[in-house]
């Protein structure tokens, strides 16, 4: 069972977290159930609170949103049913039909869209669809709350004859209005409303005269109102019939709570599943506002948080426009305490809380602000010692009450444990409290728990560099502007830099001289010595940056080369291909030409003919063997199909041959190797230039054929 204290979910201000992401629900019982989380016992159920709110932050991203899962309890309606001889009111059954539709849209849906949704899908497909409740109560309420009239026969026959009598009312009391308003026995307002009641408006003179029922009178006395006997005949007539359609009313509503009482086991599966559904939605909505997402939950004892933000502080520095600065922090078996020294105001305890809560956080089922390599394991217990921890209720000192926080510590310590200590060692004599807090801090390193600790103490920043898998580390600090950088630094131990921050608050430099004098010279080489590796660390990663900077230039354009090389090196080929395919088509088209002329035309020179086919033959076979074939192929048959030209026929008279058409602008003419007709647009010299569908070709005049 997981052992985290009260106190240190106050210490990491797990509680405010929690508001946070119940400022999401969109039901009460979701956003109860929020407020009242706490983490996660068992690894199994933390993995799939994690893969469910994954999914769910997946389905604002995609086409295939999850439909809408808001409700309004009825927890009181399921005590309700449940009592025998009780009846819901409409509007019971109306939040019973809500949630009933609403669960059934989303089984459907989830079941439709399980590749997408697989975890949701399996929580969803164990709760059973059913319709029979939404029918039954479509069938007596209608989708504006009332009884339908239908909802019994009776009760459809009792209001056919409320409808019918009313009628009757309304028409005998206007009859009586309109008698005595003729007979000038009314007041001017004619009349007015009584218990619910037409009632006619009398003076008082005539109250004789009005045949009918006093009901009262005006503060004067000068109006009585009466209803009139006709009126008041069918008015009881009303009223017994309403009185009846009461009972039937309650009667079909006892009937159907009756029935309804029997899914009761259905309905709390339903309402469950929509308060899980709601927790799940409340942690997805504030993973995406803080840019959240799982890390790997690992097997292995080991913290690696990449980027990590501080989600509070992240949250609160974006609504005030301020910039957040992440930490990376690692952690294993083999460095699994980490001493963290630097001065006041440094990030210190933010580094240090920001562990603390995001394991928090993942351990309740929470996405974690820090990038995607991020990993965590799980721990039994985790432990904490933050802050100024006077207990006034026990009349305890800061250092009382923390001596008693590491009682409890160390009764509770083992390598499943995480122990979160801030000014670790504070709050006594130096020397005295130090020389404790080195055996704390022994005792917890030889526990094999996991640590963060910050402190000021010199003893315990060596004790830490003796220690194999301890480690120390430090936020840094701009030393020339003495001001925090709120990064950690993982490696060696911080100065406080005490005498370099008085010095920019303003305090005189005899006064810090003589505080110098006061401290061993053993102490403030120390300390000077750790400003001094940390200005040559911050040195360092200043030109080690601008070494990226510079080398990642050189590769993209090292990447540039080559690519623009790589672009010359296949177009030279391409070319090199282009002009090696036309000296083989120039070669070949000479040596047929040369037979070709050889040739006379007839069938006597059977040497040449015969030399012609085999050449064919043998220029055919290479050119299938070749990337040249087809086109090669069509030009041999084309050679093969060409007539051999016949002898120049003696000169005889005969028709003259038609000239042919000469073209001028605007002439519709077709250029050789084009399928369409253009027109010409303009004429130069013995050239043409011709427009063809949108695009301008240059042409010979006498290449062109003119068709009009």
């Amino acid at each position: 069972m997981i052992n985290i204290s009260k106190k240190t979910l106050q210490d990491l201000e797990f509680e405010s977290v929690i508001i946070q992401v119940a400022s999401h629900n969109v039901t009460s019982l979701g956003k109860t159930a929020i407020l009242e989380t706490i983490p996660f016992s068992k690894r199994t159920n933390v993995v799939e609170a994690l893969q469910l709110t994954n999914e769910f932050v997946a389905s604002f991203e995609n086409e295939n949103r999850i439909p809408n899962h808001g409700f309004d309890a009825i927890t009181k309606e399921l005590k309700l049913i449940k009592i025998e001889n009780n009846y819901l009111e409409i509007d019971g059954f109306r939040k019973i039909l809500s949630i009933c539709i609403t669960t059934n849209v989303l089984l459907k849906f989830f079941k439709k869209f399980h590749e997408y949704y697989p975890l949701l899908h399996g929580h969803s497909s164990q709760i059973e669809t059913n319709t029979s409740i939404s029918d039954a109560i479509n069938s007596v309420v209608d989708k504006y709350g009332e009884i339908r009239n239908n909802a019994s026969d009776l009760l459809y026959t009792l209001r056919k004859s409320i409808q019918s009598v009313r009628t009757k009312v309304n028409t005998s009391f206007n009859s009586a209005l309109s008698m005595y308003n003729s007979a000038d026995y009314l007041d001017d307002i004619r009349e007015t409303v009584m218990e619910n009641r037409r009632v006619l408006a009398v003076k008082a003179m005539y109250r004789r005269k009005v045949k009918g029922s006093i009901m009262g009178a005006s503060k004067t006395g000068s109006i009585v109102y009466i209803e009139p006997d006709t009126t008041q005949q069918h008015q009881r007539d009303l009223n017994n019939l309403e009185f009846e359609e009461t009972e039937e009313v309650k009667r079909i509503l006892l009937e159907l709570t009756s029935f309804i009482s029997g899914f009761s086991p259905l309905l709390e599966s339903y309402q469950l599943f929509l308060t899980k559904l709601d927790i799940v939605y409340a942690k997805a909505k504030y993973a995406k506002s803080i840019n959240a997402i799982s890390p790997e939950i690992t097997e292995d004892q080991e913290i690696d948080l990449v980027n990590a933000y501080h989600p509070l502080l992240l949250v609160a520095n974006k609504n005030e426009g301020i910039t957040t600065f992440p930490q990376t922090i690692s952690m294993t078996t083999e460095s699994r305490i980490i001493v963290i020294s630097g001065p006041n105001a440094g990030g210190k305890s933010i580094t240090l809380k920001t562990v603390g809560l995001l394991q928090l956080m993942v351990q309740s089922g929470m996405l974690i602000p820090v990038h995607e390599r991020s990993k965590l394991c799980l721990f039994e217990s985790i432990l904490s010692d933050i802050g100024d921890n006077q207990s006034i209720e026990n009349q305890l000192s800061t250092y009382s009450y923390r001596l008693s926080r590491m009682k409890f510590f160390l009764d509770k310590l083992d390598h499943n444990s995480l122990v979160l200590l801030d000014e670790f060692g504070s709050g006594s004599d130096p020397e005295l409290g130090g020389a404790l807090a080195e055996v704390f801090y022994e005792e917890m390193y030889d526990r094999k728990c996991f640590a963060v600790i910050n402190t000021h103490y010199t003893n315990i920043k060596i004790l830490t560099s003796k220690k194999e898998e301890a480690i120390n580390a430090f936020m840094l600090f701009d030393t020339k502007e003495l001001k925090p950088l709120f990064k950690l630094s993982v490696g060696q131990p911080g100065s406080s830099f005490t005498f370099e921050v008085a010095r920019i608050n303003g305090i005189q430099d005899d006064l810090i001289k003589r505080a110098q004098g006061k401290v061993s010279e053993h102490k403030v080489n120390l300390d000077q010595l750790a400003i001094d590796l940390q200005r040559e660390k911050s040195e360092f990663n200043k030109a080690n940056k601008l070494q990226n900077i510079a080398t990642k230039e050189t590769n993209e354009l090292t990447k540039k080369y080559e690519e623009k090389l790589q672009d010359l090196y296949e177009k030279t080929n391409q070319q090199h291909r282009f002009f090696e395919q036309k000296s083989k088509f120039l070669k070949a088209g000479k040596k047929l030409f040369d037979l070709i002329r050889k040739h006379k035309g007839d069938e006597t020179n059977k040497e040449l003919n015969e030399a012609m086919k085999k050449y064919i033959a043998v220029e055919k076979k290479r050119a299938l063997e070749t990337t040249d074939a087809v086109v090669l192929d069509k030009t041999i048959k084309e050679v093969l199909v060409e007539k051999p030209s016949a002898p120049k026929p003696r000169r005889t008279k005969g028709p003259t041959i038609p000239q042919k058409k000469k073209a001028k602008v605007g002439s519709r003419v077709k250029i050789p190797g084009y399928n369409r007709t253009g027109k010409v647009q303009s004429i130069k010299g013995n050239s043409a230039e011709v427009l063809i569908g949108n695009f301008k070709v240059k042409a010979k005049l006498v290449d062109l054929e003119v068709f009009t």
